[in-house]
């Protein structure tokens, strides 16, 4: 058996490489733009199957056999008030981001979609996060770090974002970009042995 994962994301790689499945990385690039009026679970629900479609009928039109292949997809929103926080355009962008975040509680949904010859399968993770309050000189010092650039919500709980996260409900794998336990469940399910010799 065959896994893709379908992201250039590290976090994705390196989580992913905790189960002990051989993968091979082929990213899908696909607009990520959300539809109008369109809930966030929905949103990062359709991302994931989406991204991992991208690359399996990258795969079909090859002619690359798809029976023994399966296809792991997966995306992460940031949200707050129902608005969906992805990677900032900017420093401006950044700290508006971060004062929504100060002090408060906010979502982090991650989908997971596997595809395989018999269809997809998509899951979601929903884990709360809460913030410290940061002052406006944190944030900027945070930005100038250049940690939040291309991070969802402008912040990586994995490194120096860490500082401003007082406790999570959920997942932290989820955060960074990957529910490893969720994934495990459907690897296994797809007939994939964990933890295989390398």
């Amino acid at each position: 058996m065959k896994l893709i994962l379908a992201s250039s994301s590290p976090r994705r790689h390196e989580l992913l490489a905790l189960l002990g499945v051989p993968f091979v990385v082929q990213p899908a690039d696909i607009d990520e733009t959300p539809r109008p009026h369109e809930a966030a679970l929905d949103y990062v629900r359709r991302m994931a199957a989406e991204k991992a479609e991208k690359v399996w009928q990258r795969l079909v039109a090859g002619a690359e056999s798809e029976a023994e292949t399966w296809v792991l997809g997966s995306d992460t929103s940031v949200v707050v008030d129902g608005e969906i926080l992805g990677k900032p355009v900017d420093e401006h962008d950044a700290l508006r981001m971060l004062r929504l975040l100060s002090g408060r509680v906010h979502e982090v949904i991650t989908a997971v979609s596997l595809h395989g010859v018999g269809g997809a399968d998509v899951r979601c993770s929903v884990t709360d996060v809460e913030f410290t309050t940061m002052s406006d000189a944190e944030m900027i010092q945070y930005w100038h770090s250049g940690e939040p650039s291309d991070k969802a919500g402008a912040y990586g709980i994995q490194g120096r974002g860490a500082r401003f996260v007082r406790s999570i409900s959920g997942s932290y794998h989820a955060v960074m970009g990957l529910p490893v336990d969720v994934v495990a469940d459907m690897l296994v399910t797809a007939g994939f042995r964990l933890w295989q010799e390398e």
